[in-house]
C-alpha cells in the first residue's frame, strides 16, 4: 500500500491489434514504465523483452508498435496516450527490405560469391541514405528505425549513423556533428539521449556503451549561423568515413544513414546554402538514396536536382509526430547537457522498482563531475568565424574584426563581453602532427572533439576561472572552442 501523500501506482493494460501502435507523451517531471505482457512489440525498431518494465522520462514522446499484436502494461501518468492503426510502418519495413537486399548484394560482390541470374543487372553498392524533411516530420525516428532493423537482421551489420543536425547533438552535446557505427539496437528512453549513450558517459553495463562516436564542433543550433563551417565539418566526417572503409571493406557493406536538420528542407536561411549543404552531404557520404519525409515540394526539388544520379524516394510522415516548440527544444538541450555532466537518472513511477527495469536501465547512470579552478592561461580558447565574435567594442584598440567564417579567433577571458560565463566549450583532440612546421592556419577546424566543459565562474581580478568537467582529468594545456550554447545548473 502506498504511503500517505505518495501517489498510488497507476497501471493499465492495453491490447494492441496487429500493425497498431500505442503512442504517448510525457510532461516535465513525470516518468512512464511499459512492460510487454504477451506478444511482440518494439519501440522505434528496438524489440522489447517480455515481462521487463522499460522506463521513459524527460518529456519523452514515443510509440510502442506491434506487427502481430500484443498486450502491454503501462504504469504512470502520460499527458497523452492513445492507440493508432494508421502508421507508416509497412512503408518503412519495405525500405528496410530494399536496403537489406543492397547490403547482401554488396557483401556478395565483395566476397566474389555467385550471383543469381535475376540479380545480374542490379547495382552492388551498399545503401548510403540521406534523410530529408521539414521540422517535426520524424526524420530521426526514420533513421533509428532503419538502423535498428539493420542490426536486428542477424547478419552482423554495423551501419554508420551520421548526425548532421547540430540542434540535436546526437551522442554528445547540442552543437556537434557526429558519426558512429551501431552494433546493437538504439534505445529510446529520453530525448536527452535520442541515439543512445556514448562510451564516454555511460556505465559498461549498457549495451549502447559500445557506441564510440567521432564528433566535430559546430557550436550553434542553426545552420545559418555559419554554413561555410557546417560544410567543412560535413566533408571532414566524409573523409574519416572513407578512411575507415579503406581498411574495413566488409564494414562498408552495411552502408550508412544520415540524419539532417530541418533547415536542409526549408527555413529562414538562404536556399543556396541549403542546396550547397545537401550537395556536400551527397558528395561527402557518396549518397545513393535520398528519402524525403512527407514533403512534396522538397521531393520534386530533389528529383529535379539528382534525377539520374541517385534514387529519390518520398515516404509518409507518421501521424504520431508531435509538433515541438522552441521552449521544448531548449529544455531538451538542458536535459542533454545535464546528462553529459551528471549522468541520466529517470525516477521510476510509483509501483515500479529500479531493480526490475529492462533494456537500458537508467538507475545507475550517475556521474561525478569535477569542478576545478584554473588560470586563464591554462586554456587556449577560440571562437570560429566573424558572426559569433564579440562586439566591436570588446575588441582590443586597433584590432580588426575577423571576416572569414572559418577563422579561429583567440579569446581572452578577461576581455569584456567574452561570453565565456556558463558557455559550453568543446575540448579539441590534440593535433595529429605535433611538428610546428606541419601545422596550418585552419587546423582547429579539422580536429575532432574529445569532450566538453562549462565555465561556471570567472575571477577576472585574479585571472582564474572555474571549470566543470565530467571527470577528474586535467584540461590544462588543451585547446577549446566556444559556440553559442550556454548551460547552468
Amino acid at each position: 500500500m502506498a504511503s500517505e501523500g505518495a501517489p498510488a501506482a497507476e497501471s493499465k493494460e492495453w491490447t494492441l491489434d496487429p500493425e497498431t501502435e500505442y503512442r504517448f507523451e510525457l510532461d516535465p517531471g513525470t516518468s512512464l514504465a511499459i512492460k510487454l505482457i504477451r506478444g511482440h512489440a518494439e519501440v522505434f525498431g528496438a524489440e522489447l523483452a517480455a515481462n521487463k518494465p522499460y522506463l521513459f522520462g524527460s518529456e519523452c514522446k514515443a510509440a510502442i508498435f506491434t506487427w502481430r499484436g500484443c498486450v502491454i502494461e503501462v504504469t504512470g501518468r502520460p499527458s497523452t496516450e492513445y492507440v493508432s492503426d494508421e502508421t507508416p510502418m509497412a512503408a518503412y519495413a519495405n525500405l528496410h527490405i530494399a536496403f537489406e537486399q543492397m547490403r547482401v548484394r554488396a557483401l556478395r560482390d565483395l566476397r566474389g560469391s555467385p550471383v543469381p541470374d535475376y540479380e545480374r543487372d542490379k547495382p552492388t553498392n551498399p545503401p548510403r541514405v540521406l534523410v530529408l524533411g521539414p521540422e517535426n516530420s520524424g526524420k530521426t525516428t526514420v533513421c533509428k528505425l532503419l538502423i535498428n532493423y539493420a542490426v536486428r537482421a542477424g547478419q552482423g551489420w554495423a551501419p554508420l549513423l551520421i548526425n548532421t543536425d547540430p540542434s540535436e547533438g546526437g551522442w554528445s552535446a547540442p552543437g556537434a556533428l557526429s558519426v558512429a557505427p551501431v552494433h546493437s539496437p538504439l534505445p529510446t528512453s529520453s530525448p536527452g539521449s535520442p541515439l543512445g549513450t556514448a562510451a564516454t558517459s555511460a556505465p559498461t553495463a549498457l549495451s549502447s556503451n559500445a557506441l564510440l562516436p567521432l564528433a566535430y564542433w559546430y557550436g550553434h543550433g542553426e545552420i545559418k549561423r555559419n554554413p561555410l563551417l557546417m560544410e567543412r565539418l560535413i566533408r571532414n566526417i566524409g573523409e574519416n568515413i572513407n578512411d575507415k572503409y579503406q581498411v574495413d571493406l566488409e564494414g562498408r557493406t552495411a552502408g550508412l544513414i544520415v540524419d539532417t536538420p530541418s533547415s536542409f528542407a526549408s527555413g529562414s536561411g538562404s536556399s543556396d546554402d541549403r542546396q550547397r549543404l545537401i550537395k556536400a552531404c551527397v558528395d561527402a557520404f557518396k549518397i545513393n538514396v535520398i528519402l524525403v519525409v512527407g514533403h512534396e515540394k522538397l521531393n520534386v526539388e530533389m528529383q529535379r536536382a539528382y534525377a539520374g544520379q541517385l534514387t529519390v524516394v518520398k515516404i509518409p510522415k507518421s501521424g504520431g509526430v508531435v509538433d515541438l516548440d522552441h521552449l521544448y527544444r531548449e529544455r531538451v538541450h538542458n536535459y542533454q547537457l545535464h546528462s553529459y555532466f551528471y549522468g541520466q537518472v529517470i525516477p521510476p513511477p510509483a509501483g515500479i522498482s529500479a531493480a526490475s527495469l529492462g533494456g537500458e536501465t537508467l538507475s545507475d547512470l550517475v556521474l561525478s563531475p569535477s569542478s576545478t579552478v584554473i588560470n586563464f592561461d591554462d586554456l587556449s580558447i577560440f571562437r570560429i568565424g566573424a558572426e559569433s565574435m564579440a562586439p566591436s567594442s570588446a575588441l582590443p584598440i586597433g584590432a580588426a574584426r575577423a571576416v572569414s567564417e572559418t577563422q579561429a579567433v583567440a579569446i581572452d577571458p578577461a576581455m569584456p563581453g567574452s561570453g565565456l560565463l556558463n558557455s559550453v566549450l568543446a575540448i579539441l583532440a590534440p593535433p595529429v602532427n605535433s611538428d610546428d612546421a606541419e601545422r596550418y592556419d585552419e587546423e582547429i577546424l579539422d580536429l575532432p572533439i574529445s569532450g566538453f566543459i562549462v565555465i561556471t565562474n570567472l575571477d577576472i581580478a585574479h585571472r582564474k576561472m572555474t571549470v566543470l568537467a565530467p571527470n577528474q582529468g586535467s584540461v590544462v594545456g588543451r585547446t577549446v572552442v566556444i559556440g553559442s550554447f550556454e548551460w547552468s545548473e
